[in-house]
Formats: structure tokens, sequence, C-alpha cells
């Protein structure tokens, strides 16, 4: 895990991303120059929180929107209420603990443990615990 890393805007766990090796999450030198990130100029997340100033989509006041990555992504939005809800360092703290415990992030590709789920809550739970509901 690369704590320093953090949360992406989206929620997204920048931290624990299979493609930090040459990524610098997009919260990093100062957000506005991300010419190292392919995907800064069509993420729709990034742009919204730069419109509004604010950290994330976790400290948007929307909890109904369904932009950029909401869309289609329950990981993302499943992350992003969690911080909402217990804050960031709370996020990173639980992430940390799952990964230690053998949750994995990115298993193949972008896909892991945290993305079969299709029940915000379940997957929320999943965060919290480290252990899915039956």
């Amino acid at each position: 895990m690369k704590r320093e890393l953090g949360i992406a805007r989206c929620g997204l766990a920048c931290c624990l991303c299979s493609e930090n090796v040459k990524c610098r999450g997009c919260k990093q030198d100062g957000f506005l120059d991300l010419s190292w990130c392919t995907d800064a100029e069509w993420c729709e997340n990034r742009k919204c929180c730069i419109a509004k100033g604010i950290d994330g989509c976790w400290a948007c006041p929307d909890t109904a929107c369904r932009k950029g990555l909401f869309a289609d992504k329950i990981k993302a939005l499943a992350f992003t209420e969690y911080a909402r809800r217990y804050g960031t360092e709370a996020l990173l703290d639980r992430l940390e603990a799952n990964e230690k415990a053998g949750i994995v992030y990115h298993r193949e590709g972008i896909m892991g443990d945290y993305d079969d789920f299709d029940d915000l809550e379940a997957l929320i739970g999943f965060i919290q615990t480290g252990k899915r509901a039956d």
C-alpha cells in the first residue's frame, strides 16, 4: 500500500492501485497539473471536484450523483460513500487492514475483491469488516 497516494477524487484507492507504479494519484502535483496522467482530461469526477473546489466527491452534498465513474462503477461510489460517512483516513485504515488480511484491490487487471458487488451497502459492509455478508 502506498498510503501517501491516498484516495482519488472519485473515491477509488490510488494507494492500492496496480497502476501506481507510474501514476502518482490524481491529487498530487496540486491536482491541476497532471500532464503525466492519460485520464486527467476525460475524468468527469475530477473536473467536477475542481469546479466545486472540493477535495473529493465525498465532500459533495449531492449524494445522488451518478456522474462519471459513478454511472456504472459501484466500487467508486461505495468508497466515496464510506469516506463521506467515516472520513478518508478511516477508509485508508480499513483498506490497509483488509489488504493485510488478504483482500486484493486489483487481482486481474483492475478487477479485484471489491468489484464483485451489486449492492452499495453490502460493499460498504465488506470494506468495514473485510467479510462478505451471506
